[in-house]
């Protein structure tokens, strides 16, 4: 859901912000520190009541006080707000009412982030994929999160168990006839999910690039020739050794590889960039084919990272799709012939935390 009025107060050194972004494309530009990641930083907060840059709260919020708070208007009309306070406490405003949770928050305002660290999705740990992966399962199945929260509980319990000495197989069977429920549930969505992905992804990547044998595949953290109950009892006693259980859903990965090699061992690190961009702008278009509306893309510096033709053919697809998009760049030289229909193209320029929209 586009948002096509943006308030901001509080968030680092932005000065008190407000704007009316495009519906598309929205171009911010300035120097480094001058406060545009910032503005990215705050939409972000808007939508998932966090920053991506940082874990906590207290350095996002302007020296001095003691909140920041992001408003946005949506497209349908409904104001969407968030304040952050420095000890923590949060609230969330939708349509006039309170929302207590941050799922439902996430639900309202769906975010797909490319930043310098995104990059990592090849590179880093399995987690980093796993979050990429129930990111899509979570917009389209809304009753993944449950048994995703519910895996977790339950491998927790089962964890604790497990570091005491004298816990003997039979005493955790009722914790595994739990766990094995929703790790298969939690499966079977990601497997799903996937298998969607995997079609619109090598699109993407046929426009962008030419990898032959560049393939997507699913590891759901387990043999996937054996039922999990069967894993849970043969690893028993290497879990209680260890104690934590060494196999499961938190163990899933999508593994990406030319061939028979992962991608990261294979490729340069540009060819890399391009296949972790292929794959975050897949998700943005599967979201849209699944749930009929756009989501929001926020994408910093992209111009430092790809060369002058990948961004073009990027950019395209990003304007192609739909979606809105707020895009940082240091000059807007860079990328401003990169869009075909300039009349949608929003520029907007941030110095010393004040923000002043361009004339395209």
């Amino acid at each position: 859901m586009p948002i096509d009025h943006l308030q901001i107060a509080g968030v680092r050194n932005l000065k008190s912000v407000v704007i009316e972004p495009s519906p598309t494309i929205n171009i911010i530009s300035g120097i480094n520190g001058s406060g545009k990641t910032s503005i990215l930083e705050s939409i972000h907060l808007l939508g998932l009541a966090r920053s991506f840059r940082s874990a906590k709260i207290q350095p996002v919020i302007m020296h001095g006080e003691n909140a920041c708070t992001v408003f946005g208007r949506l497209e349908n009309g409904n104001p969407l707000g968030i304040q952050r306070l420095v000890d923590g406490e949060l609230l969330i405003k939708y349509a006039g009412k309170r929302l207590f949770s941050v799922a439902d928050l996430a639900s309202k305002l769906p975010l797909i982030v490319i930043t310098p660290d995104t990059f990592q999705l090849l590179s880093g740990s399995p987690s980093l994929r796993r979050q990429f992966i129930d990111w899509g399962v979570f917009h389209v199945e809304h009753n993944f999160l449950t048994y995703w929260k519910n895996t977790r509980k339950v491998l927790k319990q089962r964890n604790n168990l497990l570091k005491n000495a004298t816990i003997t197989s039979p005493q955790v069977v009722s914790w595994d006839i739990t766990l094995v429920e929703n790790a298969n549930k939690v499966d079977q969505f990601r497997a799903l999910y996937l298998n969607q992905l995997k079609e619109v992804f090598h699109q993407i990547v046929d426009k962008l690039i030419n990898i032959s044998d560049l393939s997507l595949s699913y590891y759901r953290g387990w043999d996937k020739e054996k039922d999990y109950s069967e894993i849970l009892k043969l690893n028993f006693q290497k879990d209680k050794k260890f104690g934590f259980t060494s196999l499961g859903p938190h163990k899933a990965d999508l593994k990406i590889k030319v061939g028979n090699k992962l991608a990261t061992d294979v490729l340069s690190r540009g060819q890399q960039k391009i296949i972790v961009c292929a794959l975050k702008i897949a998700q943005g278009l599967l979201y849209l084919k699944q749930i009929q509306r756009p989501c929001i893309f926020l994408i910093d510096d992209l111009a430092s990272e790809l060369d002058q033709h990948f961004r073009n053919n990027i950019c395209q697809l990003l304007e192609n799709s739909g979606a809105q998009v707020f895009i940082t760049v240091i000059d807007t030289d860079s990328i401003i012939n990169s869009w075909k229909d300039k009349s949608k193209v929003r520029l907007f320029h941030v110095e010393h935390g004040q923000v002043k929209e361009m004339q395209p």
